[in-house]
């Protein structure tokens, strides 16, 4: 089977807002708090950014939110000439097919259409498999853009140069 990479149809921002929730929950991080109805709450998301799906056979397997630059407001420390990456989840039933590179790589590519800079992106220390695939991508850690949302939790940040 392909998988399709394509923006979210507004039947599908209950199915892929259950699946992002069902995914980071499988994460094991902890409680996801309010933060789950940011999650699940695509329709929002998709008003005010690009909401892809990765979609088999007509079933999604997986969204992300493109974060075409800071002003945006899903922008997470943004700087001038960047893009952003946000809320990246693959279903559990599909994870290693594939699926988060495709998302991933659909982001890149519309980052270097837009003549972006940069693309940054930020992770929770839990998230080793998107680390690895991010690094895998060409993203660097950049230790100083971390972000401390809580006496908790810090997001790791990582950044993709596109060389402009």
């Amino acid at each position: 089977m392909t998988i399709e990479i394509r923006e979210v149809q507004p039947g599908e921002h209950d199915v892929l807002g259950e699946l992002t929730v069902e995914a980071y929950r499988a994460l094991g991080g902890g409680p996801l708090g309010s933060y789950a109805g940011e999650l699940a709450d695509v329709e929002r998301r998709a008003a005010a950014a690009d909401v892809l799906v990765a979609v088999e056979s007509g079933r999604v397997l997986g969204g992300v939110t493109f974060v075409p630059g800071p002003d945006n407001p899903y922008a997470e420390d943004l700087r001038e000439g960047e893009v952003g990456i946000r809320m990246l989840a693959v279903a559990p039933s599909a994870q290693g097919r594939g699926v988060g590179r495709a998302l991933s790589a659909e982001c890149i590519d519309r980052a270097r259409a837009r003549r972006a800079r940069r693309v940054a992106l930020h992770s929770t220390p839990w998230m080793q498999t998107a680390h690895r695939l991010y690094e895998s991508l060409g993203f660097d850690r950049a230790p100083d853009r971390d972000l401390q949302v809580s006496p908790e939790l810090v997001l790791l940040s990582f950044v993709l140069g596109l060389g402009r």
